[in-house]
């Protein structure tokens, strides 16, 4: 019964099991469509969870280390953006502020996060917030185009 789109992402392709699980499938497609939305290109994409509960979808992307002034989310032609600039300093400059790396693998760098909303949620209400390195971002539904599953009886 998972046939209802909720929402999907601009994802184009499966990447191992990052694509498949619960809500994935073949290449990445399940109940949310293109569900994982990674974008290819220069930016860092941070993983995102998508929970569905009665009234609301929950994105929870995990970005630790960003500050939060600096998050922009838009909607525009019914899509959901999430992006983030990163660090405007040079390597250089950055590791003289916060230290001298012999060895570095947690940066926090631009990304942007796309999501296809379908007209299934009230985007006047959306919210927003970051604890503990996660964004959380509320999508309350649209009783108007969420129906529930109904239930087919073979007779």
């Amino acid at each position: 019964m998972h046939h209802n789109q909720a929402f999907q992402s601009d994802y184009k392709g499966g990447c191992g099991s990052m694509g498949r699980g619960k809500f994935g499938g073949f290449k990445g497609r399940g109940r949310f469509g293109n569900f994982w939305g990674r974008h290819t290109g220069g930016f860092f994409q941070p993983p995102v969870n998508i929970e569905e509960t009665d009234d609301n979808y929950v994105i929870s992307l995990f970005a630790a280390g960003i500050i939060k002034e600096n998050v922009t989310l838009t909607v525009k032609d019914d899509i959901l953006t999430i992006a983030y600039p990163g660090s405007n300093q040079d390597t250089n400059s950055e590791s003289t502020a916060q230290g001298n790396y012999t060895y570095q693998e947690h940066s926090v760098g631009s990304f942007e996060r796309s999501f296809r909303l379908n007209d299934k949620v009230i985007v006047e209400t959306i919210s927003a917030s970051y604890a503990e390195g996660i964004l959380k971002v509320v999508l309350p539904k649209n009783p108007a185009t969420n129906k529930p599953a109904q239930t087919i009886t073979v007779g």
